[in-house]
């Protein structure tokens, strides 16, 4: 009885040394740069987001619809205590309206979100797997693609559809500058 107390204690000690020695290794570094994307669908459309460039993911908010505005504004949406209108990223694309989406994303670059069909998951890539667009195949919102999973996605460049957006906003009426 005693012999089998004393290999357990041993393993207790030998596992104690073992956790205190992690942290005086040094930290190890990722050998390749990684990227950080969300897979999405648009449409039929696989598709990416840059982590980066959206400041949250959204399901099944309510979108109050407004008055007016551009055929690709769905509505407003309430997202941690501030109001913003949402868009809807197929009409953006060019494609038809489709359904209501039920994912938001709220883009960094501007207080508005955008609204699509399908969150497919997230994606962690090295940089070897972002393939720039060949010139013959440009796309006004998508600079890059990316390959995972056996799938090549185009990326959609947020810059770009905010500009569009920005581009799509009626002027304003010299009545509403007064």
């Amino acid at each position: 009885m005693t012999d089998g107390s004393g290999s357990l204690a041993r393993r207790a000690a030998a596992l104690r040394l073992e956790f205190d020695q992690s942290f005086a290794a040094p930290i190890r570094a990722e050998t390749s740069a990684q990227e950080d994307f969300l897979a999405i669908r648009i449409g039929a459309e696989a598709c990416a987001l840059r982590l980066g460039e959206i400041t949250g993911l959204y399901a099944d908010k309510k979108i109050t619809t407004v008055p007016g505005g551009s055929a690709a504004l769905l509505g407003i949406a309430g997202f941690r205590g501030t109001v913003l209108p949402v868009y809807s990223l197929n009409v953006l694309l060019g494609r038809p309206a489709g359904t209501a989406p039920r994912w938001l994303v709220v883009a960094a670059g501007a207080p508005l979100a955008l609204g699509f069909e399908a969150f497919q998951g997230h994606l962690r890539v090295g940089r070897e797997a972002v393939l720039p667009q060949k010139s013959a195949e440009r796309r006004f919102y998508a600079r890059d693609y990316v390959r995972a999973h056996s799938l090549v996605r185009p990326v959609i460049d947020l810059p770009s559809v905010l500009a569009a957006i920005d581009i799509r906003r009626p002027e304003a009426t010299p009545e509403e500058e007064r």
